[in-house]
């Protein structure tokens, strides 16, 4: 690294802290990470592809459309065609990295997802898109001469001057402490499905990065929109903080259907997609269902022996669970999956907070709206973290901020228990049908014990507050006492 120089801080090794740090050349990046080459983010366990239209007939008009039709209307627009205009040059960029995605002849295999009026998603590896596309990213930044890596860190404060950032604290696994001095920091930390008790992300997935960053000073978007994955392998996981395995939708766009316990199709009649619908409507649908005391069950036997070589990921995992999905039906469960909301940012990833941006789940510039369309969270990371990084190659230092020294920091997090607590308690009131009494008895619930709750509790709270301050239903987002509900 160039020596006399402050670097560009990115904290986070998913899609997006990667996008941002390769694109972000030559300067000099001091790439910040929990895990070693993406290990850990929910980037690295993603069975979806990315989303794209490069099929004969596909355009980047109908893959816009469709993102505002799945997220009801919320979106940013331009945000929107921004995304969808740069989906080719993404997987071209991917390509000329060498990672192989899969191919029918001498094609692209496009498969079809929730939302999606097209087949237009790319995959590698088939289900295992995810850790083939950070193992991509992680190899090409270990290559790359600008970027030192630090892994096996946390960053548990941002150091402010006046009113922008001056350095973060980072923390290694023995607990010691250290200052990174930083004119730019970039939080790519991902999302906060940890936080609830069925969830398809990693545990440590509790949103730190943005407790820090609206700590810090800058402003949440749209905290209330949370989308949860229809399809979740259903797992007795009460006292298990770890991720439910993913069962992937492109397993639905293959023909798997959704039925009842009695062996009815479950989405029948009920949007013209069928299996397909928006995820906020097939989410919805398994919740209710099993909130009736049912099973929901997702049949994709007609597969047969080509399970383990199209969906090798959840073939896996089935297996280990006693279940041979090429014989018997899957059960399924709702799951916290992705964050629609974030820090606000725009485009740029600007957080309004002097030299602090962010990238990816933990950013919200509004291309999501109200609810995710799938494959559009990896397309992401890709598009928005490159842009960010080309951004910061070639914008100057900024003048460092006036005034004194002072330390944002996360504080005390819920110990195990009170953690467990919690993911109850949001997973039943911030869960995929939701009410005011609730919500405000559990904003009450972790109000009344604050201190056993931390800073965990505390972004919970503001989670509860948009929540509340949302009477209407709208995307992921559903009211049951809402009027015409």
């Amino acid at each position: 690294m160039s020596a006399g120089r402050t670097p560009l801080v990115v904290v986070g090794g998913g899609v997006a802290g990667l996008s941002v740090a390769l694109a972000a050349a030559p300067r000099p990046v001091l790439l910040l990470a929990r895990g070693a080459d993406g290990e850990g983010s929910a980037s690295a366990l993603a069975q979806g592809g990315i989303a794209a239209a490069v099929g004969a007939g596909d355009t980047a008009a109908a893959h816009v459309r469709d993102t505002i039709v799945a997220g009801a209307g919320h979106n940013e627009t331009f945000a929107v065609r921004y995304l969808a205009t740069q989906a080719p040059r993404a997987i071209a960029r991917l390509q000329a990295l060498g990672l192989q995605f899969d191919h029918d002849g001498g094609r692209l295999r496009l498969g079809r997802e929730g939302g999606h009026h097209a087949d237009r998603i790319v995959h590698a590896g088939g289900d295992a898109s995810g850790a083939r596309l950070v193992a991509a990213l992680a190899k090409a930044v270990r290559d790359a001469g600008h970027v030192e890596v630090r892994s096996g860190v946390a960053v548990d404060a941002l150091l402010l001057r006046g009113s922008g950032v001056a350095g973060v604290r980072v923390r290694d696994g023995r607990g010691d402490a250290a200052l990174v001095e930083a004119a730019n920091v970039v939080l790519a930390t991902g999302g906060i499905g940890g936080l609830f008790a069925a969830s398809t992300n990693p545990a440590g997935a509790t949103g730190s990065g943005l407790a820090l960053g609206l700590a810090a000073g800058a402003r949440g978007r749209d905290l209330e929109f949370m989308q949860f994955h229809p399809t979740a392998l259903a797992l007795d996981r009460a006292n298990d903080a770890g991720p439910l395995p993913l069962v992937t939708e492109a397993l639905r766009g293959a023909g798997a259907r959704l039925l009842d316990g009695q062996g009815r199709p479950l989405m029948a009649g009920l949007h013209p997609l069928g299996d397909l619908a928006p995820r906020d409507l097939v989410a919805r649908r398994v919740w209710q269902v099993l909130q009736q005391g049912d099973r929901v069950w997702l049949d994709a036997t007609h597969l047969g022996d080509a399970w383990p070589t199209h969906f090798p990921t959840v073939h896996a995992a089935c297996r280990a669970h006693g279940i041979d999905p090429a014989r018997e039906p899957i059960p399924v469960t709702p799951a916290a999956h992705f964050h629609m909301g974030g820090l606000a940012t725009d485009r740029d990833g600007r957080t309004g907070v002097h030299g602090l941006h962010a990238v990816g789940e933990v950013a919200c510039n509004g291309v999501h709206g109200a609810n995710r369309l799938a494959s559009n969270s990896l397309l992401e990371g890709l598009v928005y973290g490159h842009r960010l990084g080309r951004r910061m190659a070639t914008r100057s230092l900024p003048r460092a901020s006036r005034g004194a020294h002072a330390w944002t920091s996360l504080g005390p997090a819920a110990d195990g228990h009170a953690r467990q607590r919690l993911r109850t308690l949001l997973w039943s009131a911030l869960g995929p049908v939701r009410n005011g009494r609730d919500l405000r008895a559990a904003r009450q619930h972790l109000h009344d014990d604050a201190a056993a709750y931390g800073w965990h509790g505390r972004l919970a709270m503001q989670l509860l507050d948009a929540a509340l301050a949302r009477g209407a239903s709208l995307g992921a987002h559903y009211r049951s006492d809402a009027s015409g509900s």
